[in-house]
């Protein structure tokens, strides 16, 4: 190889590829998801604080946008039962097990959030994540429910 071959190669860099369209996207989304499993490999989830909650969630959202919906469900039991009060959790909960077609523990999941305080219904009616529950005839009850208390 030429020297001048060996300096122009020396200025490559990854910048420089053209990577088809949603590439950099999914390789971000990979490279966070690592960064993440990484950090949360190490923490004892019995004294976890906020932060290390917060980073789980993160996870499990991510989870979620990569499709890996198994793994989100574990992240989305894991903080329930850390934060079983958290009404965002447990409507994540329901949305984890709707998108499975597990279609019992989301009600379950989804009615515990509503009772624990859940309140963005406006969001809860548009969530394709619920999809499967909105053929249901217990979806339309909750949100009569809910309706009937404004």
């Amino acid at each position: 190889m030429e020297p001048e071959d060996r300096m122009n190669r020396s200025k490559w860099t990854w910048k420089n590829v053209d990577l088809p369209a949603g590439t950099v996207e999914q390789l971000s989304l990979d490279f966070e998801k690592g960064v993440l499993e990484e950090t949360l490999v190490r923490v004892d989830w019995e004294r976890a604080d906020n932060r290390e909650i917060e980073l789980l969630a993160q996870l499990g959202d991510l989870y979620s946008r990569l499709g890996k919906l198994h793994q989100g469900l574990e992240v989305d039991k894991t903080l329930v039962r850390i934060r079983p009060d958290e009404p965002i959790f447990l409507y994540n909960l329901a949305c984890s097990y709707s998108r499975l077609g597990d279609i019992e523990p989301a009600f379950v999941a989804l009615e515990a959030a509503v009772r624990r305080g859940y309140q963005n219904f406006d969001h809860l009616r548009k969530d394709h994540d619920l999809d499967n529950l909105k053929k249901d005839a217990r979806f339309h009850k909750l949100l009569e429910q809910f309706d009937s208390t404004l």
